[in-house]
C-alpha cells in the first residue's frame, strides 16, 4: 500500500485490490461511531472516502480532514472545504472534537507516535474510531516494513482506552468513547 498511498487517481482501485475487506472496513468504521457527531476530525483523509461514508450516515456533521500528501489534499479539496496539509505527528487542530476518525492511516506511525497521538486525541475528543490494517496471522494485506508498522488490534485498543468492535482477517475497527 505504501507505494501508491499518495496517488489519488488510482488510490481506491489499488486499495480495494490489495485490501479485500476495504469496503467492509469503511462500513464498520462508520457503524462504530458511538453517537451523532457534530465536529469531526479525520486523520489521513486521503481521497475523502471515509468522510463521504460518514456524511451519508451523519449529514449534519462538520468534518476537517488532515493528510500529509499534497496530492491527496488537492484531490480532497475538490469535494470538501476543510482539508489541511498536516501530518498526524503535528499538533492537532484546535478541538474539542466529538469524534476523531482514521481509516487506513495509523499503521504508518510508529508505536511511540501512535501512543502520543492517542494521548492528544483523548485530551481533545469525546470519541475515537480507528479502522486499520493490524498485525495478524495470516497477514492478508501486503505490508512494506519501510512504510507500514501495524500493531495488533488488542494493543491499539489498550493504548487508546477503547475496545475492538470488529475484526476480519488483518483488518480491525477500534472504538474509544471518552464521554
Amino acid at each position: 500500500m505504501a507505494h501508491f498511498h499518495s496517488q489519488p487517481e488510482t488510490y481506491l482501485e489499488r486499495t480495494r485490490s490489495e485490501v479485500p475487506g476495504y469496503d467492509a472496513l469503511q462500513q464498520q468504521a462508520v457503524a462504530a461511531i458511538p453517537f451523532a457527531p457534530a465536529r469531526v476530525l479525520e486523520l489521513g483523509m486521503g481521497t475523502g472516502e471515509t468522510t463521504r461514508n460518514l456524511l451519508e450516515a451523519f449529514s449534519d456533521a462538520w468534518v476537517i480532514g488532515l493528510d500529509s500528501s499534497p496530492d491527496m489534499v488537492f484531490r480532497a479539496r475538490e469535494t470538501y472545504d476543510d482539508v489541511q496539509l498536516a501530518r498526524m505527528e503535528d499538533p492537532l487542530p484546535d478541538g474539542p472534537w466529538d469524534l476523531v476518525i482514521s481509516v487506513l492511516a495509523l499503521h504508518h506511525l510508529t508505536n511511540e507516535n501512535r501512543q502520543t497521538l492517542f494521548r492528544r486525541v483523548r485530551e481533545q475528543s469525546r470519541s475515537l474510531v480507528i479502522g486499520d490494517v493490524v498485525r495478524a496471522d495470516p497477514q492478508v494485506t501486503p505490508i512494506d516494513p519501510q512504510f507500514d508498522q501495524p500493531e495488533t488490534a488488542a494493543r491499539l485498543a489498550e493504548w487508546c482506552g477503547g475496545e475492538v468492535v470488529w475484526e476480519q482477517d488483518d483488518l480491525a475497527v477500534v472504538r474509544a468513547d471518552y464521554r
